[in-house]
């Protein structure tokens, strides 16, 4: 069994931007596709928009006939289900009472009180999110989210994310593709003419706000994968999505808020009336699910909060982070610098390699005290062993391939292929387990130019990466030296308290 320290080498090829935004596709997997016929319930101090139908885009009147078919279909349904008494249990054990297919997690939560209601973002029933307005139907557990949780977070930039996807709609006639949450935010990727300017910001921005104003509820419908396909005929790559994630036969759902509808997973905020403050942040180019091949796209990116307080708060850290850029520092100090002659390669200065070098002797220090031994491998590999790694069906478009003596070679991306030559080249006993190789190697990835960001992103760097050869019975043991080794090395920054999680696989 070899346990991999290499975190970074299941890395799936990045889109145009950074990672923690980097999340095309996982936008297109959060579209809901399942054999259920349940729907959302409109929240009902909300408001279905009041956008001037003649100032709307062609499309938008026969996507809301098509949402208003499916709507009436769901409210029959609702309206079949017996009104009988179920048991709704609470977090503490308290069981509330109430009605199937009348009551919600809003109506259970306000039998406590109307303000302890509102203050909630999202539902858990049973384990799975739910919007706060949508009919419990049988027994459950009842959870309540607010957004200090990270559902509630999640859901709640998720909305927001929908309120910038249809201003982008109404001004520009944008074509929406998908808006995801992110580590802090939301964005939205749309194909239009032309780009976002600072100027178009302010006109976005105030869209925002009217929408927000109008309390639009979120109401969310189920739409079979011919329903799905006529409502957004109008959107490629909406019908991308939908032929290549819902399979014949199955379900997706889609929501809407005012004139906006759009395929999504869910769940929503109740009405867009919870989003009290708002602000985008930058506008830049994307493609399409981040592949250089696809159509260029606009991203927009935008946070938001449930009180002015929040972005405020937000703001002020980001201004205090501006100040502590570490490019901004690598230049001030002189520690380092990038230079368009090498593109994402650093050139470190004398200060910036004493840093480095002292670095590498305190991980090299820790590597011989946990038993690693330190190999040096090769930069350069012939094509063939990256086809039996798996990393030029998957990986490819990452690399730097180059032809020698009508031979395709590539510059490593990583360790890991390398050291599995070294593993195998004689024979090896079981005595020789575990076997740990450290390596300084310098390693080359074909990142793209947008995605290129200081000493976060680069396409030539150093890690100390290290990869662990043992035996089934010994995983345990060595999994826990690695936690044990990630804590030491994050000890000697500071900081508060450290937490690890592991991928298997």
């Amino acid at each position: 069994a070899a346990l991999r320290a290499c975190t970074l080498c299941t890395r799936s090829p990045p889109s145009l931007h950074m990672a923690s935004e980097d999340q095309a596709a996982t936008a297109v997997a959060n579209m809901n596709v399942n054999d259920s016929a349940d729907a959302g319930k409109p929240a009902p101090p909300s408001s279905a928009g009041s956008a001037d139908p003649q100032s709307l885009p062609a499309f938008v009147q026969h996507r809301l006939d098509l949402f208003d078919q499916a709507k009436k279909r769901y409210e029959d349904r609702l309206a079949s289900i017996p009104r009988r008494e179920i048991k709704v249990t609470l977090p503490d054990g308290n069981v509330k009472t109430a009605t199937a297919g009348e009551d919600t997690p809003f109506t259970v939560a306000s039998t406590i009180s109307k303000s302890f209601a509102e203050k909630f973002i999202v539902a858990k029933v049973n384990g799975e999110l739910r919007d706060m307005h949508r009919p419990l139907e049988e027994d459950c557990n009842l959870e309540l989210c607010d957004f200090n949780s990270q559902d509630g977070k999640h859901v709640f930039w998720h909305s927001s994310a929908h309120v910038l996807g249809e201003a982008l709609e109404l001004i520009f006639d944008a074509k929406l593709c998908v808006g995801p949450p992110i580590e802090e935010g939301f964005y939205y990727d749309v194909a239009m003419d032309g780009a976002v300017s600072e100027g178009d910001v302010q006109k976005v921005e105030q869209m925002v706000k009217d929408i927000v104003k109008e309390r639009q509820r979120f109401e969310r419908v189920e739409l079979t994968k011919e329903e799905a396909l006529e409502m957004f005929k109008y959107n490629k790559y909406k019908v991308e999505i939908i032929g290549k994630k819902v399979p014949d036969g199955a379900t997706c759902t889609a929501y809407r808020c005012g004139p906006l509808i759009d395929l999504c997973r869910g769940p929503h905020v109740p009405s867009t009336g919870k989003i009290k403050s708002y602000m985008v942040t930058k506008a830049s180019s994307a493609y399409w699910l981040g592949d250089a091949k696809n159509d260029s796209l606009q991203r927009v990116y935008g946070v938001a909060f449930p009180d002015n307080k929040m972005l405020k708060e937000y703001k002020h850290r980001i201004e205090e982070a501006a100040k502590r850029d570490h490019r901004k520092i690598g230049l001030e100090q002189e520690l380092f610098f990038f230079d368009p002659i090498s593109p994402g390669s650093a050139f470190f200065l004398p200060h910036g390699t004493r840093i480095y070098n002292k670095l590498v002797e305190f991980i090299r220090k820790c590597y011989w005290k946990r038993g690693f031994e330190e190999v040096i491998s090769p930069n350069v590999f012939n094509m063939q062993l990256y086809e039996t790694s798996g990393h030029a069906q998957n990986y490819l478009e990452n690399m730097f391939v180059f032809d020698v003596e009508e031979q395709k070679f590539a510059m490593k991306p990583m360790n890991c292929p390398g050291h599995c030559v070294m593993f195998r080249h004689r024979a090896r006993s079981w005595r020789d387990l575990p076997l740990r190789f450290a390596d300084f190697g310098v390693l080359h990835r074909n990142e793209y130019s947008g995605a290129l960001h200081g000493l976060t992103r680069v396409r030539r760097f150093q890690q100390d990466d290290a990869h662990i050869f043992c035996m089934t019975s010994q995983v345990k043991d060595e999994i826990r030296g690695a936690i044990d080794f990630l804590h030491e090395g994050t000890a000697c920054g500071g900081g508060g308290d450290r937490r690890s999680s592991s991928g298997w696989r």
